[in-house]
């Protein structure tokens, strides 16, 4: 019979192994000595330990689950349990104990950190679907559409959570998105709505400039168009691919027109810069006129300078009063000349400044009579309010005097 510490075999070749409850049965050895009995059955032990330890490290260093750290350690144990090895199977019961502690504190340590990421995925997740909801009543549609695409990925990287709460909100940030997507294309159909309004305006705006364009009725052509420009900016704008075309069509046509306006007004400005220069030199002549000498002849070389100056033409309308001015300046002095010799010349006018220059150089006489009376008599209160009234008849009489100076006389 051969033994060691924690086993032994019997004369019949039967392999005893020694536990806390007594000695154990491992198997039956008759393919050689005792000692290799016992050997091999020390070498199962030894592949038990290594075992345990391989399992002891993927516990400590990997993310092994709990799971299948437990399954394994129960396959460990039942080869411990069936006492098929020669060693200190006690010592190896109590490392696979320690392991399953190790084992249930880590799970409780995934648990908490699982419930801990799953509180942060909630809220992660509660704060895309406040954001979304925000979103969902933005008028800023490209911003607003990619901040929510850029919602979508980060929701996707996030974890699940219960199925109930993970497909309530979920509901919420896809109700969001489809309601963002609904005012979007809403939007965007109004938008096409007013900008096909807006071309078929367009469009009328470009015929009628158009049809314009040849208008020789500068004036009111101009101003037509200056409305349709009002028009055309009031519409608003039309489709991309319509706009430029348009545009082109509409301004192409007003510059036909100015273009043409402005070579005729080009051709006017030059022929009245021609005839400023004609009326200029007529008012020249005129003003030689002056002071009126013989007024006969004078009227008749102005009538000669006006006829002449009716025939020129326009000025530029800038330099017209001051050339037109100086005309009109002579043609009052012959006016007032014409005045005075009538004046001078009308028997009548004469024979009615002389009978009123009389009557008033008699009053003017009685009144200084009256007054040297009143003085005479000490009423000088009289005598000073008929001084006053002489003094407005002696006025009227030196202007009647100065006109009848006029008649020569």
């Amino acid at each position: 019979m051969s033994s060691d510490p924690w086993g032994r075999v019997d004369e019949t070749g039967t392999v005893y192994v020694r536990t806390a409850d007594g000695e154990q049965v491992v198997g039956s050895w008759q393919a050689g000595s005792p000692e290799e009995a016992l050997a091999y059955f020390e070498r199962k032990y030894e592949g038990l330990v290594v075992e345990i330890g391989l399992l002891e490290k993927r516990v400590k260093t990997t993310d092994l689950s709990a799971k299948d750290a437990m399954a394994a350690i129960d396959h460990i144990r039942e080869q411990v349990d069936a006492h098929h090895a020669v060693g200190d199977l006690g010592a190896l019961r109590v490392r696979l104990d320690k392991l399953v502690e190790t084992v249930d504190k880590r799970r409780e340590e995934r648990k908490a950190q699982r419930a801990k990421q799953s509180d942060e995925a909630r809220h992660a997740k509660e704060a895309l679907v406040v954001e979304a909801e925000e979103l969902a009543q933005s008028d800023q549609w490209r911003a607003a559409g990619e901040r929510l695409r850029a919602l979508v990925d980060t929701w996707k990287g996030l974890p699940r959570l219960d199925r109930k709460s993970d497909d309530e909100l979920w509901h919420r940030f896809s109700h969001a998105r489809s309601a963002f997507s609904k005012r979007r294309k809403a939007h965007f159909a109004s938008l096409d709505a007013q900008r096909e309004e807006a071309r078929r305006t367009k469009e009328r705006l470009v015929g009628e400039a158009e049809a314009l364009s040849g208008s020789t009725d500068w004036g009111p052509t101009a101003a037509r168009y200056r409305e349709l420009m009002a028009e055309w900016k009031a519409a608003g704008r039309a489709q991309r691919e319509h706009e430029d075309d348009l545009w082109n069509r509409f301004r192409g046509a007003q510059d036909v027109f100015f273009a043409a306006r402005s070579s005729v007004f080009a051709e006017r400005d030059a022929e009245q810069s021609e005839n400023l220069k004609l009326k200029e030199e007529l008012a020249e002549e005129a003003e030689k006129l002056l002071p009126i000498g013989d007024l006969k002849t004078a009227r008749a070389q102005f009538r000669s300078l006006n006829e002449r100056w009716e025939a020129i033409g326009h000025v530029p309308r800038d330099a017209r009063p001051k050339v037109e001015g100086r005309m009109q300046a002579v043609e009052r002095a012959l006016q007032e000349a014409e005045e005075t010799e009538w004046r001078r010349t009308n028997p009548e006018a004469r024979a009615r400044a002389e009978g009123l220059t009389g009557q008033l150089q008699a009053a003017v006489d009685k009144l200084k009579g009256q007054i040297e009376q009143a003085r005479a008599q000490g009423n000088n209160s009289r005598a000073d309010k008929l001084e006053r009234e002489l003094e407005g008849r002696q006025a009227l009489l030196d202007q009647a005097l100065k006109g009848l100076e006029e008649f020569g006389g």
